[in-house]
């Protein structure tokens, strides 16, 4: 059973203050179903109209999928949190304060609306979030900058994630209302914002690279 704070809520410190809190009305299992049965479905949905492209390779359609996915995610719900301070608050069972109620239990950082944690996933929201569709489109599209632009949001992204941990990590990484949230949400919920844009990044930079040398070696045959 999860100790009580001093407005009734479950996260640490346990004197943090959230006037108003109304506790999480959907189960844990419930809330993580929805969201993975719905990434299930953007994901699945893409990568059937991925197949009708011409000439795209499984590499391109993956990364169709992951961006389509984290660029919904980034707006729909890291949106929600940044323009929704109150949340905590929400008395019906709106999905998304669900989400960042449930969260915050891994990391309480969000409920307190830390100004590290506000900034971060307000540029997530507002300028990664649509910088991954439009990766979708320039990968579809075959753009010449849609390698260039993938590199950028993914060290977008593992910047942010680094800001993220480090500034938690320097205010004493004590956010979590226990060691199962917080390696079920504040670890193992973002490990795919490191692992995949890791691998993205090395993937483009391994593409870009070979553009400039294709374009070097065109300009010494020339001379």
């Amino acid at each position: 059973m999860e100790t009580q704070g001093e407005d009734g809520h479950p996260y640490i410190p346990r004197d943090l203050k959230l006037p108003g809190y109304v506790p999480v009305s959907l189960s844990q299992s419930t809330i993580i179903s929805v969201f993975g049965i719905s990434s299930l479905l953007v994901v699945s949905f893409m990568w059937i109209l991925s197949g009708r492209f011409p000439k795209m390779s499984k590499t391109e359609r993956r990364l169709m999928c992951w961006w389509i996915f984290t660029g919904l995610t980034h707006i729909i719900l890291e949106g929600y949190f940044v323009f929704s301070p109150e949340f905590y608050k929400e008395k019906t069972s709106f999905y998304p304060a669900e989400v960042w109620k449930e969260y915050s239990k891994g990391d309480s950082r969000y409920a307190a609306r830390d100004s590290c944690v506000v900034t971060v996933e307000g540029i997530t929201a507002v300028l990664e979030g649509p910088a991954s569709l439009l990766a979708v489109y320039a990968i579809a599209t075959k753009k010449s900058y849609r390698y260039t632009l993938q590199l950028s949001i993914s060290l977008g992204q593992l910047y942010g994630t680094a800001v993220y941990f480090l500034t938690s990590y320097l205010e004493g990484d004590n956010f979590a209302a226990s060691m199962y949230h917080y390696y079920a949400y504040y670890i193992i919920a973002n490990a795919s914002w490191v692992v995949i844009p890791t691998i993205i990044s090395i993937y483009c930079w391994k593409k870009i690279s070979a553009a400039l040398q294709l374009q070097e070696l065109k300009k010494t045959k020339l001379r």
